[in-house]
């Protein structure tokens, strides 16, 4: 089953969507907050506060930079993480224009895709992935992340979650299947 061009232009227009708010937010990070003082020891730690103290939950807008993977792993490894990424992206549209069946997973799909877009155009113009978003929570700071990064993992949740409900939901067609072959009494 492939797209239809009108399923297709508003896919398309959802992944444009959410690299914009990557790309600007990333660009406006890097432009007007400053590189994170990771000696400050007290709220919003060099950055620009967003609220504080929510049920023991702080957040602030930090300017980090990243040249690894999730919370900087193997950063020494950055061109290869970058051609992984753009060899995922291509997968992921290919499989999700040509190959996939299910529409629920399109959206998701999407969002993977944006994200895995939003850090790679980042390495080409920063050198780096810039990451913003920095929660501390009840006194442990949290991997500092972007909207790229909550893009994909909200993605892979969405499949996950769906691949789980499909696994457990009770399957209807076999016990009628069954019925047929056996008949009602469970004997042929």
């Amino acid at each position: 089953m492939t797209l239809s061009a009108a399923r297709a232009l508003r896919l398309f227009l959802y992944v444009v969507a959410l690299l914009a708010l990557d790309v600007i937010t990333k660009a406006l990070t890097h432009e007007y907050v400053a590189l994170m003082m990771w000696s400050a020891p007290v709220y919003p730690y060099g950055g620009v506060p967003v609220f504080e103290n929510i049920l023991g939950i702080d957040l602030s807008i930090n300017h980090v930079t990243n040249r690894g993977g999730p919370w900087g792993i193997v950063s020494s490894h950055h061109t290869t993480l970058v051609v992984l990424r753009i060899f995922a992206i291509f997968c992921l549209c290919g499989h999700l224009v040509f190959f996939n069946q299910i529409k629920f997973r399109q959206v998701p799909l999407c969002m993977i895709i944006a994200g895995a877009l939003g850090n790679v155009i980042d390495s080409f113009v920063y050198g780096h992935v810039i990451d913003m978003i920095h929660f501390m929570l009840w006194g442990y700071s949290f991997p500092v992340f972007n909207f790229a990064d909550a893009s994909i993992c909200i993605g892979i949740s969405l499949l996950l979650i769906h691949a789980c409900i499909q696994k457990w939901k009770p399957k209807q067609h076999t016990i009628e299947h069954s019925m047929d072959i056996m008949g009602p009494y469970g004997h042929e």
